[in-house]
């Protein structure tokens, strides 16, 4: 029998139960923690904007072109789009579980280039996201003014320049999505009944703006072929993309040849502000903006979080007077307590098998070989299931509890077995 060579051989059992400790205990370290195993499938996500498209534009106009050329990408399982009259459009793509999400998106960025040139210029020109979609939402973290002194566009802004990319570094951290984003942006507000008087149309504004805010290359003097006297060379620089609300309001929509001009500021009102204005989020009864952090597949969610809440430490000294944080939601807290219960129930289950065992079978000798199961059997695991490629979560860690009663069982079986076989025989 294959217990006859432990039974023969003690030194052996003992060495490698030493064994299994110890990569238990290496294992236990290493393996990524998380609230739930990974059993999503991949997905990854397409956005697109088309401003002032409606859903059934948008649908037809960028939908379907897309669509049909991401449609059949390996591994895909199916695909689910989303068009609103704000001329957003979302296309999520899921794959089969086990696709690596890196070849996925890459698989799917290809498709999305060959619908480009099928596209309305107005959508390229805003650009094409494909993204991965993160699986597990780690924490969501809200920037708040407590005393008014700054509105949401520029705690928006503070986090964009100062926040994100810090955090998006720490190791884990696979993305980190502001909710209700505002970016700065330059805002024209036309005047329809200057427009009409002037002859001009929304068309002309846009066109105006588009040519006259761009960074050209001027050239240089003095660059050959010139004379043989030539000694000096100037490269030449022109004034660039306009900077501030005064240089919008200069830009000339129309000139005539008497020398009148029509300036945007006479037919619109110019204001730097925000790009969008859909949400709003408040904090308190304060003005706030809200971020979530997602974590990376196979990532150990409390090292992460500990390392988040090590770098807001470290830069909030530099925030403005008025500027605080708040972690609003924190998953790794409901892990924390999750594993305080599974160490508090091995912990008194393991009391509750040593006290029965003694009690029956009055004997620390017998008592002692239960005892030592228990540890090994549950230390041992862990390096199973970091070689299987699991995490701890919630599920296996229930899994090794309800694991102590067979593995108690078991042992107290055997032992009794031996001892009375021992007593039968005078041994």
């Amino acid at each position: 029998m294959f217990s006859r060579i432990f039974i023969k051989r003690p030194r052996l059992a003992v060495v490698i139960s030493i064994i299994i400790t110890l990569a238990g205990l290496l294992a236990m370290f290493n393996i990524p923690v998380a609230q739930y195993p990974q059993i999503t499938p991949p997905e990854i996500v397409v956005t697109a904007f088309y401003p002032g498209a409606s859903a059934q534009v948008l649908g037809d106009s960028v939908g379907a072109p897309i669509e049909a050329e991401i449609n059949g990408v390996d591994n895909m399982l199916y695909m689910s789009s989303l068009c609103s009259n704000d001329g957003a459009y979302s296309l999520s793509v899921t794959f089969e579980v086990g696709t690596d999400p890196d070849m996925a998106q890459v698989n799917t960025q290809n498709r999305v280039q060959l619908a480009i040139p099928k596209l309305p210029e107005e959508v390229t020109r805003q650009g094409i996201d494909v993204r991965k979609q993160p699986p597990n939402m780690l924490a969501t973290i809200s920037f708040l003014s407590p005393g008014g002194s700054y509105d949401r566009l520029y705690l928006s802004n503070y986090i964009d320049k100062n926040i994100k990319d810090n955090l998006v570094r720490l190791k884990g951290v696979s993305d980190i999505f502001v909710f209700g984003e505002l970016e700065y942006s330059m805002r024209i507000w036309m005047n329809p009944d200057h427009l009409t008087a002037f002859g001009l149309t929304a068309d002309d504004v846009i066109t105006a703006i588009r040519q006259q805010n761009v960074q050209a290359a001027v050239g240089s003097i003095g660059t050959a072929p010139v004379a043989v006297n030539q000694q000096i060379q100037y490269n030449l620089q022109a004034r660039g993309r306009l900077k501030d609300i005064e240089d919008f309001k200069n830009i000339i929509i129309r000139a005539n040849p008497m020398g009148g001009l029509v300036r945007i500021r006479d037919v619109a009102r110019v204001e730097l502000g925000a790009k969008t204005y859909g949400h709003e989020s408040i904090l308190n009864g304060a003005p706030a903006v809200t971020f979530g952090i997602y974590s990376t597949t196979g990532s150990n969610a409390i090292d992460t979080m500990d390392g988040i809440r090590a770098e807001l430490e470290n830069v909030s000294p530099h925030f403005p007077e008025d500027v605080k944080y708040k972690i609003v939601f924190d998953s790794t807290e409901y892990v924390l307590a999750a594993i305080h219960e599974i160490k508090l129930t091995l912990f008194i289950t393991f009391f509750l098998v040593v006290g029965m065992t003694y009690l029956f079978l009055q004997n620390w000798r017998a008592t002692l070989i239960p005892t030592l199961t228990i540890p090994v059997s549950l230390v041992g695991t862990f390096a199973v299931l970091l070689l299987l490629g699991f995490s701890a979560n919630t599920i296996s860690l229930f899994a090794l509890v309800m694991a102590v009663g067979l593995v108690v069982d078991d042992a107290i079986i055997v032992v009794e077995n031996v001892y009375r076989v021992m007593e039968k025989r005078n041994l």
